[in-house]
């Protein structure tokens, strides 16, 4: 990864000190949690947790979900109190009983889901993130001032947009340049590079790095990513279960290594990739003559709004074969998926499975054995009142031997739930639990548990793993590589381009509802496809 070096914060927004003769108070902050427990009821969420922060450098934070990390991040932030422990700034012990004491800590944080005000200018976005908006605003000297900061970061926004007009990448901008307006001393990033391009969170990353080597803030970053925390962090921990298992300078450690920190493996001799330990086997080249499984032809379909979001989109997916649709949120790739399962209409093209038309009916998925793992699978897979027994049968609750002769045999779908519910270790009360009780990660694998089972031809997933913890990532990517070494064909859209990247055999990318861009996925050059996905390389 090269060095990124970024304009940094203009004169009128630094402190009038040189670096290594700050004044108390000012300047990139050091922190450090001892012993800090968090308890919800009888669950513990933080246990004793030690951290060491220093001041000017940046700290990633990684771990599975529910390891720890939003909580200890909000014990830290003021959002919740650790009933053990404490929270040192600068080496003295400091009581954050509340957001707001912490931003006179001068504590900011940036959040995974964006905390715009939607009918607000970026302007205003920027002066209501300080909390303390006076009564009269003197517009032409607060514009120019706000237009000078803007000038002197690597990102540029109008000020008089609102964010409805922005790209979700534009938001997660304006949400860090809310906190770098106010000059945080420590500013905690949880998951900030979701949404972005791969130069976008490379100028995003590269620019707080800067800052903090400046020394004018501190940065903790909470990322699942190993390539940001191998390019851009000076030091890692990982917490496992509300427990700080390794503490470690980036330089000193490895992805592998950081991996099984995150599951609780011992140290194995090799020292491969994380997915490799995972146990996916390498990528196998595709023979030429490899039938077609899925293919389309000019598709087009509508968004939300009845303005068209996918415009003559052609792909075509072969046997043993796992094409990977990458793109920035909001350019088709959902309307394209829903096209494709039956979930919207399709007002031209055509699509057709192992040479047959397909048109997503009930029939024709399951005669020509076609699954699909959609995102937010609650909402879009699932009947939230029924039990999960009842959801795990959707396809085949009225096909032997889960009916006979027309007489349905529920006893046998809570038999199977069973069987499934133990095999993909679904949380749950019981099989006559309904669905909506369960967790998004849970809901997940009740409805991998039934879109797998089975003969698979054809396997569309969307954003499989969103959300998930490290765990579920590892067994939900190894259950889509088995398809695709079955003999099936699989249609992987995400918005993780270094889950596309770890996958797929081959790779298009979609903007503004086409595809641009196609690339084997051996050997892609990252940049260039952010570049297709950032819409600068048609």
């Amino acid at each position: 990864m090269p060095d990124m070096t970024h304009p940094t914060l203009s004169a009128q927004h630094q402190p009038q000190h040189p670096i290594g003769a700050l004044p108390a108070g000012t300047g990139a902050l050091a922190l450090d949690t001892y012993r800090l427990t968090k308890r919800f009821g009888a669950f513990t969420a933080l246990d004793s947790v030690d951290l060491k922060v220093a001041a000017g450098s940046v700290h990633a934070l990684l771990g599975e979900n529910g390891a720890g990390k939003s909580t200890l991040v909000k014990c830290v932030a003021g959002f919740q109190r650790a009933e053990v422990g404490s929270v040192l700034i600068d080496g003295r012990e400091q009581a954050i009983s509340n957001p707001v004491v912490a931003r006179a800590l001068g504590i900011g944080m940036v959040y995974q889901h964006f905390t715009l005000a939607p009918g607000m200018s970026v302007a205003e976005n920027l002066l209501l993130a300080g909390g303390q908006v006076p009564g009269l605003i003197h517009w032409r000297e607060r514009r120019s001032e706000l237009q000078r900061f803007i000038e002197s970061t690597p990102f540029r926004l109008d000020l008089e947009a609102r964010p409805a007009e922005l790209a979700a990448g534009e938001k997660q901008k304006l949400e860090l340049l809310k906190q770098l307006y106010l000059r945080p001393r420590l500013l905690i990033l949880d998951e900030p590079t979701s949404v972005l391009t791969p130069q976008e969170a490379n100028e995003v990353l590269g620019h707080v790095r800067e800052l903090a080597r400046q020394r004018l803030c501190t940065v903790l970053i909470i990322t699942h990513k190993f390539r940001e925390v191998m390019a851009f962090a000076d030091a890692v921990t990982v917490l496992r279960r509300g427990q700080a298992v390794l503490h470690a300078s980036v330089g000193d450690t490895s992805p592998a290594r950081l991996a099984r920190a995150m599951m609780g493996e011992t140290e194995a001799s090799s020292d491969a990739a994380p997915h490799a330990a995972a146990g996916q086997p390498p990528r196998r080249a595709l023979a030429a003559e490899a039938p077609v499984a899925l293919e389309v032809q000019g598709l087009q379909a509508p968004g939300d709004r009845g303005l068209p979001a996918v415009h003559d989109l052609s792909l075509q997916v072969r046997a043993g074969e796992i094409l990977g649709v990458a793109g920035v949120s909001g350019n088709g790739q959902r309307e394209l998926v829903e096209a494709l399962v039956g979930q919207r209409a399709r007002t031209a093209g055509s699509v057709r499975v192992a040479g047959q038309p397909y048109l997503a009916r009930r029939e024709e998925t399951r005669r020509l054995r076609v699954r699909s793992l959609p995102e937010e699978p609650l909402r879009n897979a699932c009947v939230g009142e029924l039990s999960v027994a009842q959801n795990m049968a959707l396809r085949d609750f009225d096909q032997p031997p889960l009916s006979t002769h027309g007489w349905l045999r529920p006893r046998l779908w809570r038999q199977r739930a069973r069987d499934w519910i133990a095999a993909y270790g679904v949380k749950t009360r019981s099989e006559n639990a309904p669905i909506k009780s369960l967790s998004g990660g849970n809901v997940q694998r009740a409805v991998l548990a039934r879109e797998l089972a089975g003969d698979i031809q054809v396997l569309i997933a969307a954003n499989p793993v969103f959300g998930l913890d490290f765990a579920a990532v590892r067994e939900i990517h190894q259950r889509i590589v088995q398809v695709r070494e079955r003999g099936g064909a699989v249609l992987l859209v995400s918005e993780d381009l270094d889950e596309l990247l770890e996958l797929a055999d081959r790779l298009v990318v979609m903007s503004e509802g086409r595809i641009v861009y196609e690339t084997p996925a051996a050997g892609a050059d990252r940049l260039e496809l952010g570049a297709h996905m950032g819409g600068g390389a048609h």
